[in-house]
């Protein structure tokens, strides 16, 4: 790693590595340059800063100089790609395969261009999905991310390009998943287009399995609340609470009272608003 020192007449005893140049004191004199390697030692520094090493990492664990060099190559890539030094800790945590001495930085240029022109995502946006679901940057994007992208704005899903955790790992969602999960809603009782609308208004149901989560949810709604495939086509984000943390007791309490209200009110309320009104 190269660092220029931009300096004026007297060079300072102790230069700032933090910075790539500085400015002339003077506008009479030329400034001079020099240049001079980064030892292995700051270079160390600055991925700990980053969060790519750890700092508890023992001496003799830590990377070889060619390591650390194929790392700051990486990390100028994705940052003339719009990453930030804040994003490069979760990058490393989620995908450590970035920064192996395998890995080319060439390799994810499609993936990165197809949030951009096929997603029309800006680099911001972009940024997000990235940090997000940093595992979408290994999908192919011929077999993987088309094909999804095309099955969800089919289905009426707007808005991907916001670099919400939900679009970005909808994103990387295989299209036979998504498939599953429109079965299950057709195998409820819902029309195709009915299941489209659903899933449409309730993205989140493509992330839930079928038989731990939604099943389990539909099984109760319909044979001990005794609810209507009408009341959950109203209110999809049924599938979205927790069974034992909401909506079970929430349906015991209203039991117990002889109380029957929409589903909506029954779990959008706040605990505080729900049990002082149905004491």
């Amino acid at each position: 790693m190269l660092i220029s020192l931009h300096l004026s007449n007297s060079l300072p005893k102790t230069p700032n590595l933090s910075s790539s140049s500085f400015s002339s004191s003077s506008s009479q004199n030329p400034p001079l340059y020099l240049k001079f390697r980064t030892s292995h030692r700051e270079n160390l520094r600055y991925l700990r800063s980053l969060g790519i090493i750890d700092s508890n990492t023992k001496p003799h664990k830590l990377p070889s100089p060619q390591v650390v060099q194929h790392c700051l190559s990486t990390i100028d890539f994705l940052k003339s790609r719009g990453l930030h030094n804040t994003d490069f800790s979760r990058l490393a945590y989620l995908c450590p395969q970035l920064f192996d001495l395998n890995f080319d930085p060439s390799e994810i240029e499609p993936v990165l261009d197809f949030l951009i022109t096929d997603l029309q995502a800006s680099i911001q946006e972009r940024r997000g999905l990235v940090v997000n679901c940093p595992q979408m940057l290994f999908s192919n994007v011929e077999y993987c991310l088309q094909p999804t992208l095309s099955y969800l704005r089919k289905l009426g899903v707007k808005k991907l390009n916001v670099p919400s955790t939900l679009n970005a790992h909808l994103l990387n969602t295989r299209v036979e998943k998504l498939r599953k999960t429109l079965r299950f809603l057709r195998s409820i009782g819902l029309s195709h287009e009915e299941a489209a609308v659903f899933s449409s208004r309730m993205p989140a149901i493509f992330g839930y399995d079928i038989e731990d989560n939604l099943r389990i949810k539909f099984e109760f709604l319909v044979y001990e609340m005794g609810r209507s495939l009408e009341e959950l086509k109203e209110f999809p984000q049924y599938f979205g609470f927790s069974l034992g943390k909401r909506i079970e007791p929430r349906h015991w309490h209203l039991k117990q009272r002889n109380v029957q209200i929409k589903l909506n009110r029954m779990l959008l309320w706040s605990d505080n608003r729900f049990y002082a009104k149905y004491k």
